[in-house]
């Protein structure tokens, strides 16, 4: 996502954060799933800057639904196939994976094709058929890229609901389970909590919600969510890689068609790459030299190369968001009845085993700021 879209696109972001702070100050001295709230927020960011505002209540249920297919997908993509490793065996479907992924397609398609029609027929109602380039959203794009008949490549309604489900299901879970993870491991230690939460107190104040413009200047929140990256990656072994043709690397001949994966779990708990690397240590990141782009091969969360995901500033950008708002605006408890712990479940996305649940106290003076 360029600069300016993702500027143009602030809005929807304060707009649904704050909303989100609104239904937590709702749930004061509750149990709260930090993962759901997470990912209602970043789902409702993405739809609204895929197909227009998700102000209204049919949407909402539309977040919801999206949430527990997405998991489902989630967990069929790490299920293991014998049908991968046996190709001829693939037409029987003897697990039933291809079966349960259709089905949550064909959920999904569902939903797509009315919220398309929808925008199709707003389209066709208005008087000259045309929307200004600033105020086209991504459907909007898509659709009028498939009418264009000067196009190289054919471009159809099935690719428009493939890259819509992409963008989805890569944007929401990932940043969902993040939000968890650096939650996790700040309630697992109060020194960095406080920390935290003191910065946070320096740069905003007590008297104001954070808003992007404060993101920058959080050193060591950032610290916080590179270190939870280096111990939790969503996705320990990325996306398989498949070359075309045969090579070498690192003196090691790779056949071509070769299904290949990076173990970056391991590469950020190496002692060759990390001092004490199971200490969880943020302020190993305070230096300034680690980012995202993947330069450094010791940390690598988002892949490297041309296959990096391209989804990197958004993301960084609602997970700082969503957290710096978590814990500027509320104190948070560990519920007593509730045996807390970090282990983690293995899949495609590095989740929680036990989900993470806590418990928020109001922590600025004035209640009308949460309203």
């Amino acid at each position: 996502m360029s600069n300016a879209n993702l500027k143009a696109s602030q809005s929807y972001r304060t707009y649904e954060v704050k909303r989100t702070m609104n239904q937590v100050f709702g749930k004061i001295g509750e149990k709260v799933d930090i993962n759901e709230i997470a990912f209602s927020t970043e789902v409702n960011v993405v739809t609204s800057m895929l197909w227009g505002s998700s102000k209204s209540s049919e949407e909402i249920v539309i977040g919801d639904s999206f949430r527990e297919v997405d998991f489902k997908i989630i967990e069929l993509l790490g299920a293991p196939n014998i049908s991968d490793y046996l190709p001829a065996l693939s037409w029987f479907d003897l697990q039933k994976r291809q079966r349960d992924m259709k089905k949550q397609f064909d959920y999904v398609d569902q939903i797509f094709d009315n919220i398309i029609e929808k925008r199709i027929k707003m389209n066709s109602d208005k008087s000259d058929g045309t929307i200004e380039d600033g105020k086209k959203d991504f459907l909007q794009i898509l659709l009028e890229l498939k009418d264009q008949k000067d196009t190289y490549a054919s471009f159809n309604m099935i690719h428009i609901k493939a890259l819509l489900m992409d963008i989805i299901v890569a944007a929401t879970d990932t940043t969902s389970t993040m939000v968890e993870w650096v939650m996790a491991e700040i309630l697992n230690s109060p020194v960095v909590m406080r920390k935290v939460q003191d910065e946070l107190t320096s740069i905003v104040g007590m008297n104001s919600f954070v808003e992007e413009s404060h993101l920058p200047k959080l050193t060591y929140l950032d610290a916080v969510i590179k270190e939870t990256f280096r111990l939790h990656p969503p996705l320990p072994l990325l996306i398989q890689r498949c070359p075309d043709e045969s090579c070498n690397v690192g003196g090691y001949t790779i056949p071509k068609d070769t299904i290949l994966f990076m173990n970056v779990w391991a590469i950020h708990r190496d002692p060759k790459n990390w001092i004490n690397p199971l200490e969880f240590k943020p302020e190993r990141f305070l230096n300034g030299r680690w980012d995202y782009n993947g330069n450094n091969l010791k940390f690598l969360p988002f892949g490297s190369g041309r296959r990096i995901c391209p989804g990197i500033p958004l993301g960084d950008k609602m997970l700082m968001y969503i957290l710096a708002s978590l814990l500027h605006s509320f104190e948070w408890t560990l519920p007593k009845d509730d045996k807390f712990d970090l282990h983690d479940e293995f899949g495609y996305v590095t989740k929680k085993r036990k989900p993470l649940v806590a418990i928020p106290c109001q922590r600025l003076s004035d209640a009308t700021l949460y309203m």
